[in-house]
């Protein structure tokens, strides 16, 4: 029951803390704030292209175009080779009439051109379509399913997946840095501030030493109050989260510049991000309190 009584006493003597040094408290409160929205931006933008990379590698497909018009024995042979590839999620199998079907279900000027093809004057190929576990591996499954006898051609657009991949990888690696590196500035921050407020209550304190009170009895209400000060900071970034991304995917309609890069859906997307938002300001905002005691309550 002793704990209990001293943590209330702690959030009390925390909550008071916070109103008697107004000033010192709306400055960390502002620093915070506007460095959380940093933050939350970074996890939206860290998140999307997370996304889109993912989009991306579960649209990724292998086309395998055969030789000719392949036999029955052919097609088991190709399909027994790929379906033995270690990086092969799927596949499928298409043959030459399927095909002709579906390129004229795209345009009707393919489909004016083909609907009088029969099945000898088909020019088109029986083809598989692979899909990959690892992107990353995509060159080295495409070049030994060319190896695979009774294949022709295989396409997945090279040059340009394998730059694309790169580049999101890369801006996802960023943005996480980004965000790291903006939690360590708003800890230090929080400890510059808390460092004011300990030599602004130095006498405080020293009279609390004077009359028996612990280490822990004094460093409570400080951590209590930083925690108290990144709850209040995170309250505008939570709101630009809330109400801002909602705005931003309405107003793309989900989607950026085209369809191939699709908008993380807000909900449950937001409140995810808006408590992530306030757990770091909540923890930056004890671990900085915590730091700043520890260092600088030598009384």
């Amino acid at each position: 029951m002793k704990i209990f009584r001293m943590l209330g006493r702690s959030i009390r003597d925390a909550f008071k803390s916070v109103f008697r040094n107004f000033s010192l408290s709306i400055a960390s409160i502002s620093c915070i704030a506007i460095t959380l929205i940093i933050v939350a931006l970074s996890i939206l933008a860290s998140f999307n292209v997370e996304n889109f990379t993912k989009e991306i590698e579960k649209d990724m497909t292998i086309v395998v175009f055969l030789e000719g018009q392949s036999e029955a024995s052919t097609i088991r042979y190709v399909t027994n080779q790929i379906k033995n590839l270690k990086n092969v999620e799927s596949y499928e199998f298409k043959d030459r009439a399927t095909v002709k079907k579906e390129i004229q279900k795209e345009s009707s000027v393919f489909n004016t051109i083909m609907e009088d093809w029969s099945e000898e004057d088909n020019p088109l190929k029986d083809t598989f379509q692979v899909k990959v576990k690892e992107i990353e591996k995509i060159s080295d499954t495409a070049k030994a399913i060319e190896k695979i006898k009774g294949v022709s051609v295989v396409r997945y657009g090279a040059g340009m997946v394998d730059k694309m991949v790169q580049a999101f990888s890369s801006i996802e690696k960023v943005a996480y840095g980004v965000v790291i590196a903006l939690i360590i500035v708003t800890v230090f921050l929080i400890i510059n501030t808390i460092k004011l407020t300990i030599f602004s209550r130095k006498r405080e304190i020293s009279i609390m030493r004077l009359v028996g009170a612990s280490n822990f009895t004094i460093k409570i209400p400080f951590i209590i109050e930083g925690m108290i000060l990144g709850m209040i900071g995170a309250i505008l970034p939570i709101c630009l989260i809330l109400f801002g991304y909602f705005a931003f995917y309405q107003h793309f309609n989900g989607y950026l510049y085209s369809k191939l890069i699709e908008l993380i859906p807000p909900q449950p997307f937001i409140y995810e991000a808006s408590l992530m938002v306030l757990v770091i300001g909540i923890l930056v905002g004890m671990i900085g309190s915590a730091s700043a005691v520890r260092k600088y309550l030598k009384v």
